[in-house]
């Protein structure tokens, strides 16, 4: 979805700025870990974490976000006052159907990058498809 007005795209920065000042203020390594957490690569922590780039944050991802990089509650009320006012019809589906959380899991290194990827991937999307399996009704 592309974003037409500027007054939208500095509504999505003003949110982006308070998200990248929490991630900043965590631990070496808490873009990968939300990346693994979310299923997506570390660049796309990275741009959805850049007031300079326009694109917002998906719905879907938030409770990730403020589960993984434990938001000040102070943090997770200015960002969703921010969200809501970027995106006022998006914020309704935080808060409906099932939350999702994070569970850390530690496996044996496989002793080659490439197997340990495919182990880490072939893991993400079973718990994709098995929480897809129990959302069916």
């Amino acid at each position: 979805m592309a974003i037409d007005e500027p007054a939208e795209a500095g509504a999505v920065a003003v949110y982006k700025r308070i998200f990248k000042e929490v991630l900043e203020s965590r631990p070496s390594g808490m873009r990968l870990r939300l990346a693994h957490a979310m299923g997506k690569n570390r660049s796309f922590v990275s741009q959805i974490s850049n007031p300079a780039y326009p694109v917002p944050i998906p719905v879907q991802h938030l409770n990730t976000i403020f589960d993984v990089c434990h938001f000040p509650p102070q943090a997770k009320a200015a960002f969703l006052r921010a969200y809501t006012r970027a995106h006022p019809r998006r914020i309704g589906r935080l808060t409906e159907g099932a939350h999702e959380r994070t569970l850390t899991l530690h496996l044996p290194d496989l002793g080659s990058s490439k197997r340990n990827a495919e182990l880490d991937g072939l893991l993400q999307e079973f718990a994709r498809r098995l929480s897809a399996i129990i959302r069916e009704k």
